[in-house]
């Protein structure tokens, strides 16, 4: 019988669709359903600043720190490709609040957090870049001189 394991790069996909998730219910429906009244979890429209930045914090930290781990099954490139395309979903959102959806981003505090999840994908999306590029090639070379 087959055990279902996920990988380190299946994770990572799912923290980049679960963030995308969150930006959507963020965005678009909290604050809407009135009979919840901000009972719905941490990230209400009164609740944003350290929040945020914990769950910001934590993906980064995730993403970035999961690529030398998830190297060595560099077999399977698929995945790979795939994990470097996810964290592209979660810059798409905010992409599209930003510049078409702008009604969604009513008060001050919203358009913080707006430009704070651009600036945490945009790190994910060109930092695990330069870290597999750096990882990869060995262009980071410590302790030999250049004669």
């Amino acid at each position: 019988m087959r055990r279902g394991h996920i990988s380190v790069a299946g994770l990572s996909v799912l923290f980049a669709l679960g963030l995308a998730a969150w930006e959507v219910y963020f965005f678009w429906f909290a604050g809407s359903f009135k009979s919840l009244n901000g009972t719905l979890g941490w990230f209400t429209p009164d609740r944003l600043g350290f929040n945020v930045a914990w769950l910001c914090a934590l993906y980064l930290t995730y993403q970035l720190l999961s690529i030398p781990f998830s190297l060595p099954s560099g077999a399977n490139r698929f995945m790979g490709v795939v994990d470097g395309m996810a964290s592209l979903v979660p810059l798409a959102v905010v992409l599209i609040v930003v510049f078409g959806k702008t009604q969604l981003l009513g008060s001050w505090e919203r358009w913080e957090t707006a430009g704070l999840l651009i600036f945490v994908t945009m790190v994910d999306l060109f930092g695990g870049y330069m870290f597999n590029i750096a990882l990869s090639r060995r262009t980071m070379d410590v302790g030999q001189s250049p004669i």
